[in-house]
């Protein structure tokens, strides 16, 4: 009897047990839920939510954040007379929902920053001309001084280091601060872009964007301001082969580029993986020079990724290590 009662007592302690392990399993797949809806909830991003405008690096800026203000911070650069409202919200709120704060801003003479007419509109025919014969540009304004525009955005926010990302013109601002500004580089992600050596391929622009045709003003609606054109690219043309300052970049960097983009074609975004110390490159069969939709959840994974593993480093890059290169199928 004794032996049965402390049989029995034993069984029973052993379904307590098992009954308070299921119902711990069960609190935390729902505070892990909680937290799931939590993380989307404030990364609610949208294209048209309020930007808040500060006068920054000697001009005015606009700017705004998504996701928890403690989390990590990435700061996204978007290219060519695109302003913030380019970047896809699927995209965005992907990245805030995976544990970090996305800071977004116009770039100078795109969405609401400043317009800068009062420094003048640059012949483009004249300044394509001299950048294709090889002789020196200057324009209004640099990539330079658009990197520092990202610069004081972040002290604006009082971040001292953000992962840096930048698609196309953003790629190249993104690697002048990853050269110029290491200490408030946690990693760069450099997208679709290029390091403005001459040799590479030029554009071929065969369209396949998928925005051939539109007006000015549905391109506008879009986020894209042409006006920004001729001292944007100017800004480019003048800043000309920044190949030994890539060369200098020594935080982890991600190159990710399209194999079938035309405007800046795949040698480019390639060239850059080859010339920055431990850089990982992905390339994307069918990817031209745009973000589509099928790649959304792909690029959040492979940047945080990067990131998470940026964060964990505890030693600097070894400008010595081989490069990773990574060939999507």
């Amino acid at each position: 009897m004794i032996y049965g009662a402390r049989t029995h007592s034993a069984a029973r302690q052993l379904r307590l047990v098992n009954e308070m392990e299921y119902r711990m399993k069960l609190t935390r797949i729902v505070l892990i839920g909680l937290l799931f809806i939590s993380a989307t909830a404030s990364a609610n991003y949208s294209r048209d939510q309020s930007m808040t405008v500060a006068h920054l690096n000697g001009i005015d800026v606009a700017y705004t954040s998504v996701g928890d203000i403690n989390a990590p911070s990435v700061l996204m650069i978007m290219g060519l007379t695109g302003s913030h409202r380019v970047w896809r919200e699927d995209f965005i709120n992907g990245l805030a929902a995976a544990g970090y704060r996305i800071i977004l801003f116009d770039n100078r003479d795109t969405g609401e920053s400043a317009r800068l007419n009062a420094l003048g509109e640059p012949a483009l025919w004249w300044q394509w001309l001299k950048n294709t014969a090889g002789f020196k540009v200057d324009g209004p304004y640099s990539l330079n001084d658009m990197a520092a525009d990202s610069i004081a955005v972040l002290d604006a926010l009082d971040i001292e280091k953000a992962h840096i990302v930048g698609a196309s013109m953003g790629g190249m601002i993104a690697q002048i601060i990853a050269a110029e500004y290491p200490q408030r580089t946690a990693s760069l992600v450099s997208i679709m872009s290029s390091t403005g050596t001459r040799h590479l391929p030029r554009s071929e622009r065969r369209g396949e964007n998928g925005r051939e045709g539109m007006t000015e003003a549905e391109l506008h609606d879009l986020g894209f301001h042409l006006e920004a054109v001729p001292r944007q690219l100017t800004a480019i043309y003048a800043s000309g082969d920044r190949s030994e300052q890539v060369r200098t970049i020594a935080v982890p960097t991600l190159v990710l580029h399209g194999e079938d983009d035309t405007v800046l074609p795949v040698a480019h975004g390639l060239h850059t993986h080859e010339l920055i110390p431990g850089s990982t490159y992905i390339s994307y069969p069918g990817m031209g020079h745009r973000l589509p939709p099928e790649l959304v959840s792909t690029f959040v994974s492979e940047m945080t990724n990067h990131f998470s593993a940026a964060a964990e480093a505890v030693t600097e890059v070894n400008p010595q290590e081989l490069s990773d290169e990574i060939q999507l199928p």
